[in-house]
């Protein structure tokens, strides 16, 4: 078994439903972490809620470059990201390796915007993931990467678990994660869904974390990749019987304690 999970909710901020949702799910106990859009709707309610102690210290910033308006002028007018409306409609190949200079400047840009409107609204993320995993792009992971070590707080790696991933997947994943750690330091050791957890045996050491996205009120919850009817709480329970909950927070503090051992 691993040695801790850290059970994190994206999407905080996206509506009040999904608020709602994470909120209940920290009561519970299913969740120990999540991650705000800082462009959304529903944001502000959110950065109320963090303040509630057991939200406290365990939000970070869900970087959103595909839904909703930017927060940032210069990525306007990135047809790479943005469409005429000013409206997020990103347009690079997943495989891509290479942004061009105003294109990598735009996203530094907003990413910086994101990261202070949650700052300016008390919370300061724990950690940084991203909406539809675009930090997992290469040249747009190397700058929330470098981002996060100057915040001094983890990122998330890309999914490393699960048994829909091919020969060529795990070798691009292998060579990213291996970058993002360089540049981040801190992160969990294996990442994984819900689903991957109910259909994989687990990883026997280190940090895994949990990729959630809970979308039901009551005690079981359920989650958006699970099938309809299946309950989060009772996936955790049974693939993860006593692993202790934890979150990015922890493991920052973890990793600045070994380093400072070391020097």
């Amino acid at each position: 078994m691993p040695r801790q999970v850290i059970v994190n909710a994206d999407d905080f901020g996206l509506s009040p439903s999904e608020n709602a949702v994470i909120f209940s799910a920290f009561q519970a106990g299913v969740i120990s972490s999540a991650t705000a859009m800082a462009n959304m709707p529903a944001f502000e309610a959110a950065c109320a809620m963090a303040r509630h102690p057991l939200l406290e210290g365990r939000i970070g910033l869900h970087f959103n470059l595909t839904y909703g308006r930017p927060l940032s002028q210069a990525i306007l007018a990135r047809r790479t990201f943005c469409d005429s409306h000013g409206v997020f409609d990103l347009n690079l190949p997943r495989h891509s390796l290479w942004l061009g200079r105003e294109d990598r400047e735009a996203v530094q840009q907003e990413l910086q915007a994101q990261w202070q409107r949650c700052v300016d609204h008390g919370v300061r993320p724990s950690h940084l993931d991203s909406h539809q995993h675009v930090h997992n792009i290469w040249p747009i992971g190397e700058i929330v990467a470098r981002f996060a070590a100057h915040q001094g707080v983890p990122v998330r790696l890309a999914r490393n678990l699960g048994q829909n991933l091919s020969l060529p997947k795990r070798v691009f994943k292998g060579l990213l994660n291996q970058r993002l750690q360089g540049l981040a330091g801190a992160t969990a050791d294996y990442v994984c869904t819900p689903v991957d957890l109910r259909n994989a045996p687990a990883p026997t050491d280190g940090v895994l974390e949990i990729v959630a996205h809970p979308n039901q009120l009551g005690a079981d919850f359920g989650d958006a990749y699970l099938e309809p009817g299946e309950s989060l709480s009772r996936v955790l329970e049974q693939r993860l019987p006593g692993v202790p909950r934890a979150s990015y927070a922890d493991l920052n503090r973890e990793f600045l304690r070994g380093a400072a051992a070391l020097e």
